[in-house]
């Protein structure tokens, strides 16, 4: 038989969950005030205690209430913080399955992608799947089976609020650690969001890319290309990410790629941009300059990475020689159209000045003594002291270390000897280079 004490709280359990069923939603939500306010952060045991070991019987009904009104677009924060209450107490995982088992993540994933729902409401969603994914590595692969780093993602990049979208980094940061069956569907998807149009969803996708692939070890195919693309951002917080990212990657297969690409960046190509311009005003310089924007910007951050990347490894900055670097940074320098261009490739071309004395030589032989001495005496102001002729003079410059490289016999070989020796992965693109110049000249 049950004391007179168990009979009075089941009877204040029986009272609380009947003033519930017959509330409406102003009273609902007082219940809900009450019940946040006074049961945050209690463990189970203290719910159960304090529900007279009858806790999921309201969380039950907590659960109900969810799928029945998250599509009507009615407020919904009270709700998931008071499941929250729930599903993060310590000694929760019973709840856990019952939320579970009534299709909680399948609701909570629904909820990022409608749009009548407030954001507030979807960022305590994404609180709810934080909860479930740091449960466990089980609950991780349910999350991702339910198609959900699709839709993470997608709200990520459809996000306004910043403080909703660093918490959507926290849950990708969990889905890819300890989740080896799904880890690089995360990967997969965190290079699908580098085109986005949200300037903090590029950056922190690049930053959880970081660890990502630290974590998987090999590279997708595709990561060269959403990388280099991105370099075109106004936004110097996504082109720092970006950088940082570039730096990781060369120490992968795709390395030679990335190299090549990112030279190549120094000349763009206006092929694509004066597709976009229409015919009656393709003569307006103001236009041209605007739809080229995207194309200079791309090109200034370009040589600002080739001088991080020679900076970091000297090995690398050799490779680039073999690109053909001098002749494309010295081209950047005459745009005189984008300053920035000029004074990154002013200042990179510097670094390649000071390190190789054969750079020296071809640079100083090509710009005149005059032009050189400009450019000696203050590199990253050059181009607010040189005249249309010396821009013109760089851009159309013809310089090719590359032949004399060969001809020198500077090779990886004898730069070990002036900067140590190469590791395996170096050695094994450095190989690839010498390849593709051979078939060049056949």
């Amino acid at each position: 038989m049950t004391s007179i004490k168990e009979q009075a709280a089941i009877s204040r359990l029986l009272s609380f969950l009947q003033d519930w069923d017959n509330a409406g939603k102003v009273t609902r939500s007082n219940i809900l005030n009450n019940f946040i306010e006074a049961n945050q952060g209690k463990t189970a045991p203290e719910l159960e205690q304090e529900f007279s070991q009858g806790a999921s019987l309201f969380l039950v009904r907590l659960t109900t209430w969810l799928r029945l009104t998250y599509m009507t677009g009615s407020p919904l924060d009270k709700l998931l913080r008071s499941i929250g209450v729930f599903l993060s107490a310590v000694s929760s995982n019973r709840y856990l399955i019952e939320f579970l088992e009534v299709g909680g993540v399948l609701t909570l994933l629904e909820i990022l992608a409608l749009n009548k729902i407030k954001e507030e409401d979807k960022k305590e969603s994404i609180k709810l799947l934080q909860v479930i994914a740091n449960s466990g590595r089980k609950y991780k692969e349910l999350i991702c089976e339910s198609y959900g780093v699709r839709s993470i993602a997608e709200f990520l990049a459809k996000s306004k609020s910043e403080e909703t979208q660093e918490e959507v980094q926290v849950l990708l940061d969990s889905l890819i650690h300890g989740n080896p069956k799904y880890q690089n569907q995360v990967y997969k998807g965190l290079i699908a969001l580098l085109p986005c149009a949200s300037p903090k969803a590029q950056q922190l996708a690049l930053q959880t890319l970081r660890t990502a692939q630290s974590i998987i070890g090999t590279t997708h195919p595709s990561i060269v290309d959403c990388v280099l693309k991105v370099l075109c951002t106004m936004h110097l917080e996504v082109q720092y990410e970006a950088i940082e990212l570039i730096k990781d990657l060369v120490n992968y297969d795709v390395c030679p790629a990335l190299l090549k690409g990112l030279v190549a960046l120094l000349i763009p190509s206006f092929k694509e941009t004066s597709k976009l311009q229409s015919q009656i005003v393709s003569d307006s310089s103001v236009l041209e300059l605007t739809a080229h924007l995207p194309l200079f910007l791309q090109q200034a951050a370009a040589a600002k990475a080739i001088g991080v990347l020679a900076r970091h490894n000297t090995t690398l900055a050799e490779e680039m020689l073999h690109l053909r670097v001098i002749h494309s940074l010295m081209a950047a320098m005459g745009n005189t159209d984008h300053s920035n261009s000029q004074r990154q490739a002013s200042l990179t071309l510097e670094y390649f000045v000071q390190l190789f004395p054969v750079v020296e030589e071809h640079v100083r032989k090509t710009m005149g003594e005059e032009l050189y001495k400009l450019f000696l005496s203050n590199a990253e102001n050059l181009y607010m002291n040189i005249d249309s002729i010396q821009a013109d003079i760089l851009a159309a410059n013809k310089v090719n270390v590359t032949r004399v490289l060969h001809l020198s016999g500077l090779s990886y070989s004898n730069m070990s000897f002036y900067f140590g020796h190469p590791n395996e992965d170096q050695v094994a693109y450095v190989t690839h280079f010498r390849k593709e110049d051979v078939e060049e000249k056949e």
